[in-house]
């Protein structure tokens, strides 16, 4: 049994190929939720359903966001609207009294539907209007989660990390924004002063997430920051870590990223950007899985190997590294 920390698209691409080593029924996914955002009404949880739908072979490989082939009629038809409206683009926050009404695991991530500023495709949005009917039932995240792996036939557990809200907030010179704010709406350019996961303090892990933590870890080449970070400040979470064998794929090469804005939210968070301050940063981790080119010296146990993870085969290898690593500190 092992289980996975996902966040982001490092983890993803790992569990693309890590089924002949890990096998799905006996793999958990553990997900970030801190990213998640209410848009239009509707809850969408991005880093869930990028696991749900690659277990689904129904993921687009391209962007690792959304689902493959999918139309975007509904969408189209709202940027028409709001231009012949006259309604700006862009991310639309809900007013602050908004907030925190309504479904409490949307609170602090309100936004209005308007020219939505995230790209949501048809089928796409048919989960999200699915999911957020669930929950309205009454299901907590956790139930309605599994449901829709169900649907999708996704082979591995999947969990969000809590079914308590927290909010990954980008505290910038031009004030907070919500991550997907500053991420898709801003394109990760506003200068990062801070990171708050708002909320983390008060949410808890569920029975599951505890008892998933009870396996062996894997954590992916996810961003620390605002992947893994949510997850960490969850009550519960951080002393499971401590108490389990933990192996983290670093998502640098010394201090050259994979991809996405780690580096950048690392330094804004007081650690180096590189491999060094992931390190840093996991002090729950026991031993690392580094990129053969990487020569960071750590005083925990690496195995090293090519961790570039653009197919199939290369998640494979990264997998065997990651078993490897586990085998040492079992």
């Amino acid at each position: 049994m092992v289980t996975f920390l996902s966040g982001g698209t490092g983890t993803p691409k790992l569990l693309r190929g890590a089924d002949a080593v890990f096998p799905p029924a006996e793999t958990t996914v553990v997900c970030n939720t801190g990213d998640d955002v209410e848009l239009g009404g509707h809850l969408i949880c991005p880093d869930v359903d990028t696991v749900l739908f690659l277990g689904g072979d129904e993921l687009d490989l391209d962007t690792w966001w959304g689902i493959a082939d999918d139309s975007t009629v509904t969408d189209d038809e709202l940027h028409r609207l709001a231009a012949a409206a006259g309604l700006d683009d862009g991310p639309r926050y809900l007013p602050d009294e908004r907030q925190t009404a309504g479904r409490e695991i949307a609170r602090w991530r309100r936004f209005s539907g308007v020219a939505e500023f995230m790209l949501i495709g048809d089928r796409d949005r048919a989960v999200h209007v699915t999911r957020t009917s669930l929950l309205d039932e009454g299901r907590s995240l956790t139930a309605v989660t599994r449901t829709l792996a169900d649907a999708f036939e996704t082979p591995w557990d999947v969990l969000p990390m809590s079914d308590d809200p927290v909010a990954s907030i980008v505290h910038t010179p031009a004030g907070p924004m919500h991550f997907q704010e500053f991420w898709v709406g801003r394109e990760g350019e506003p200068t990062v002063e801070s990171v708050e996961f708002r909320g983390g303090a008060d949410a808890t892990a569920t029975d599951a997430v505890l008892t998933a933590l009870d396996e062996p870890v894997v954590v992916g080449p996810s961003n620390p920051i605002t992947s893994i970070g949510p997850m960490v400040s969850v009550d519960g979470i951080a002393d499971a870590l401590r108490e389990t064998p933990v192996v983290a794929v670093s998502p640098f090469v010394e201090d050259r990223v994979f991809s996405g804005p780690a580096a950048k939210l690392l330094a804004a968070e007081g650690y180096e950007p590189s491999t060094a301050g992931v390190a840093e940063a996991y002090d729950f981790a026991d031993a690392f899985v580094l990129d053969g080119e990487d020569g960071t010296d750590l005083d925990r146990p690496v195995v090293r190997t090519d961790t570039r993870l653009d197919t199939e085969v290369d998640a494979r290898r990264v997998a065997e590294a990651c078993q490897e690593a586990l085998e040492v500190v079992a």
